[in-house]
């Protein structure tokens, strides 16, 4: 009997021969993932804000954004498989795409240690499972290296913003706050926590509960002018982030990590 892989709906894929194997990813960290496990002959079609490797990506041709897909296009390439992400890609779109691709792989890597088996799955999926070992291991050292670190580190509590006009944050329980709890920096959690990314006003009881504030790169793109202006405001120290770093999952995480790591004071 073949071996099934099960994805984050518990919906089970047996193995299945690269070569004949047509991919299509709506999930730029995904596509990464998917080359760097070696898969990037099979990939047939990606959104544009798949850019990661960028030599690699320019030659799979783009469907679409991560929600509006053209799917005449997605059925003009006949793909074999759909690899999607619950948070990133509309269930609606997904189901649609559903009917005439056969395997739909989805995802939901919600903590950093969900990683691993991410890589297992896209990579056995497609008997490349020793690639996919070998990313474990460098997501384990890279991991250790940064606990290591984090234990002679100083906890803080921080903000991390991903945009402006409506201020927003992330909840604890986003990827990227898992993230942050890898070094030891705790996510200050605002009243409105029923939302995943909630809106904020700056004041100073909230001010008052944080030692540190982050501006992430993306989805907005703050500058060293935002932090200057926030520091003068707030008197707090204020840090620009890749948010690349702090959000990608896949084997993007792996230097995310080492990312990270450069922030231990």
């Amino acid at each position: 009997m073949s071996q099934l892989f099960t994805d984050a709906i518990e919906q089970q894929h047996p193995v299945w021969n690269p070569e004949q194997a047509r991919i299509v990813s709506l999930v730029p960290s995904l596509t990464e993932l998917l080359i760097d496990l070696g898969l990037q002959h099979a990939l047939v079609g990606r959104t544009g804000f798949c850019i990661h490797p960028a030599d690699q990506v320019a030659a799979i041709p783009k469907v679409g954004g991560t929600k509006d897909v053209n799917i005449a296009k997605i059925r003009a390439l006949a793909p074999t498989h759909l690899f999607v992400n619950i948070d990133e890609n509309t269930k609606p779109v997904v189901d649609e795409l559903a009917t005439f691709v056969p395997h739909v792989v989805v995802t939901h890597p919600l903590k950093v240690n969900d990683n691993p088996a991410l890589f297992r799955l896209a990579g056995g999926l497609f008997g490349h499972s020793a690639q996919a070992e070998a990313l474990c291991t460098q997501f384990e050292s890279a991991q250790q290296v940064l606990a290591d670190c984090a234990a002679r580190s100083r906890p803080q509590r921080v903000l991390y913003c991903i945009w402006q006009d409506p201020w927003m944050t992330v909840s604890a329980q986003t990827y990227i706050a898992d993230m942050c709890r890898q070094i030891g920096w705790q996510q200050v959690q605002i009243a409105d926590n029923t939302q995943r990314y909630p809106r904020f006003e700056w004041s100073s009881v909230l001010c008052a509960e944080m030692d540190l504030i982050l501006l992430s790169s993306e989805p907005y793109r703050f500058t060293q002018q935002h932090a200057d202006m926030l520091e003068r405001q707030t008197g707090l120290p204020v840090e620009l982030v890749d948010g690349e770093m702090f959000s990608w999952y896949g084997s993007r995480s792996i230097a995310g990590l080492k990312y990270i790591t450069s922030f231990c004071r």
